[in-house]
């Protein structure tokens, strides 16, 4: 490749070195995510006594255990890092080039539960997380060359929170019907959903006290963030009854990103300049990322072997 060739991508480039920086800054926290997740994990299986594939539940006595469990609180508060590391990032680069990098997670959460619960990561588990990380690689390819920011305007926030509001309200209504039978992948699902509108509310409060525009839209936005918070971290704790926590971390690092992506994409103009092959690719891209998840939910050694324990009783 001539210079001439490689000058001539990185002017494509839209990233500028202070945007960047975010890129180090969510990969170190997609790590302290992965380990905060895996303690997390621990308390739960703990007070749970016996995860089930479905029907899964945390009363609030068991939240009261939770709480003194030393596990699960040093890994809320690798969490709550983990956190406040994507919100530095997400200060800095725009959301579609940061988020999907939490995927990072996935391979760590996965080596490191394998060592301890003893088990291989066989074949169609290991399919299964490359899907999740090519999907996401891709992803974060293409928005690294194409993401701009703009400045977000009342109606467009008004939309998120509208959105937020009829999403919330849905997995309600769809955890009550169903709650008794709720997967594992459910639970997942619901999770990233709701944390991918944290992670674009928060983009936006971040956006709005820098610029010295704190009103009551921006407080309106502080409080879903903290309902989407409060909900999304139950439906996280019903997934660690329920499931393994390279499932959980799946879920919160592909479906999160996707949904924060999509909403980036379609209300807040951060692909105003992607040409249209670009957006095949990443509806293709985050396809093969969901598909991934799936198939984690589908093939997993651990719930293999619940099911099996299951059947025999």
């Amino acid at each position: 490749m001539r210079l001439a060739d490689i000058t001539d991508l990185t002017d494509q480039i839209s990233l500028t070195p202070l945007q960047a920086l975010g890129i180090p800054i969510a990969i170190v926290g997609a790590v302290v995510l992965s380990l905060g997740t895996q303690f997390q994990h621990r308390g739960v299986s703990m007070v749970e006594g016996k995860a089930s594939q479905s029907g899964a539940s945390i009363d609030l006595h068991q939240l009261g255990m939770l709480v003194r469990r030393p596990s699960w609180v040093v890994g809320t508060a690798m969490l709550g890092l983990a956190a406040l590391m994507q919100l530095w990032a997400l200060s800095l680069a725009p959301l579609i080039v940061v988020q999907p990098l939490g995927a990072v997670a996935l391979v760590i959460t996965a080596i490191v539960n394998a060592r301890i619960a003893r088990h291989r990561l066989d074949s169609p588990t290991i399919n299964s997380i490359l899907f999740c990380l090519i999907g996401i690689g891709i992803f974060v390819g293409v928005a690294a060359v194409f993401a701009v920011e703009h400045p977000i305007s009342d109606r467009q926030l008004l939309t998120v929170l509208c959105l937020l509001v009829v999403v919330g309200i849905g997995l309600g209504l769809a955890w009550w019907r169903w709650r008794n039978r709720a997967s594992a992948i459910f639970y997942v699902i619901a999770a990233g959903v709701l944390y991918g509108f944290v992670v674009t509310l928060m983009k936006v409060v971040l956006n709005r006290i820098t610029t010295g525009n704190f009103e009551w839209l921006t407080i309106v936005c502080l409080v879903g963030v903290v309902a989407a918070l409060v909900f999304g971290g139950y439906f996280v704790q019903l997934a660690h009854a329920s499931g393994p926590p390279d499932l959980v971390i799946a879920g919160l690092t592909v479906v999160d990103p996707l949904i924060a992506v999509l909403i980036g994409v379609t209300v807040l103009g951060e692909a105003a300049q992607t040409p249209p092959w670009a957006l095949i690719v990443f509806a293709l891209a985050g396809g093969l990322a969901v598909f991934g998840v799936f198939q984690l939910a589908r093939h997993h050694p651990q719930l293999q072997t619940t099911t099996l324990l299951e059947d025999d009783e």
